[in-house]
This record gives structure tokens, sequence and C-alpha cells, in this order.
């Protein structure tokens, strides 16, 4: 039987580096998998179900809803967003770890509802830091650029809430911080415990 993984929730606010990150943590381990949402919104031009979303009616939005099917789920613009239990239950018991990218309210849920999942969350090295990263994105008006570092400010108090927080000054950097948690996260007592009693099981008496 293979271990279980481990569920890795990241977060963080607007332009803290989550999704560069989380790129990084795929490209260098072949064996960590990326969480695919379940959305109601239209699929856009390229986009493939169960590639880039698992893409379903509002009516079996509902009824996962209503079968806590979820883990967490949100509805935005008129649309909703969620992270399908069954297909998260399904890697983990491969023994496969698997990565979330995920705000602080959907974290809050997770944490809730699969305490033993890793919360992490990404922060910059300073609010000057951030306002100089979304700028350099040349994607946000001045107006969206202060509303989000108003929403970072707001956000960065959910921090208590996580296992660990990184800050990153530096992709590779941050991610092998990362990449070290689940290390220490797969030595912990409470994960190995069967491995503990294999060996106990095995001692001469």
């Amino acid at each position: 039987m293979a271990k279980q993984g481990i569920l890795i929730v990241l977060s963080g606010p607007s332009g803290a580096g989550k999704g560069t990150i989380c790129q990084e943590l795929l490209r260098s381990d072949p064996d960590l998998n990326y969480s695919i949402s379940a959305t109601t919104r239209l699929a856009r031009v390229g986009e493939q179900n169960g590639v880039n979303y698992w893409f379903i009616s509002q009516v079996e939005f509902q009824k996962m809803i209503t079968n806590d099917e979820l883990l967490e789920w949100a509805k935005v613009y008129g649309n909703f967003y969620g992270t399908p239990r069954h297909h998260i239950a399904t890697i983990l018991n491969s023994g496969k770890d698997v990565v979330l990218e995920i705000d602080t309210q959907g974290a809050t849920q997770i944490k809730k509802k699969f305490p033993q999942g890793v919360c992490i969350y990404i922060v910059p090295p300073s609010l000057d830091e951030l306002a100089k990263r979304i700028q350099k994105r040349g994607t946000d008006s001045l107006e969206n650029i202060k509303t989000r570092l108003s929403s970072a400010n707001v956000e960065l108090k959910y921090v208590h809430n996580y296992d660990y927080v990184v800050v990153n000054d530096e992709v590779q950097s941050a991610a092998a911080k990362i990449k070290a948690i689940i290390i220490a996260e797969k030595c912990q007592v409470g994960r190995n415990i069967i491995t503990i009693e294999n060996i106990l099981s095995n001692v001469k008496k």
C-alpha cells in the first residue's frame, strides 16, 4: 500500500508570486500533481476538460455542494469554482503529492475539512516590492494597483491561519524552502505510523 500523499495549499496576496513558484515546483518535481478546479464557467478557446478545469453545469455543481463533495468552493463573477474532494483523494491515495494554489478563504475552508493538508502562505519581501512586481506586469491600472495593495494588507492578516510562511525573495529559493517543508512533513510521526508499526512487528521477542 502506497504511503498517503500530501496536499500542499499555497496562498498569498496578488503579486506575491504564487503561480510562478507553483510552476517551478511542478517543473522540478514531475511526481507533483497540480489540483484542477471544477467550474461552471464556459471553457475558453484552447482549454480542455480535465486539463485546465473540470467544466460542469450549475446543477452538477450545486449537487456537489449538497453532497459535500468539495473541499472548498466560491462564487466569482456569477460562476462557481471549487476543489473536488474525489480527485484530490484519488491522487493522494496513490501516494503522490498535490499542490493547490488558492485564496485565503478557500484555504480556510480546506483547513477545516482537510486538517492534514499543509497550508503555506507566500509573502513578498515588502509591500514596496509587491507594488514593483505588480507594476512590472504592466497589466494593472494605477487604481487597480492601489486596490491590490490594500487587499494585500487585509490578506496578510490571515497568515496566522497557516502552517508555514515563505518569503518569496527569489523564486528558486522560495521553491526550495517549500520542498524542504514537504520533506519535513513526510517525516512527521503521524504520517509514518504504519512504517513504525511494521518496524516494531519485526522486532524479535
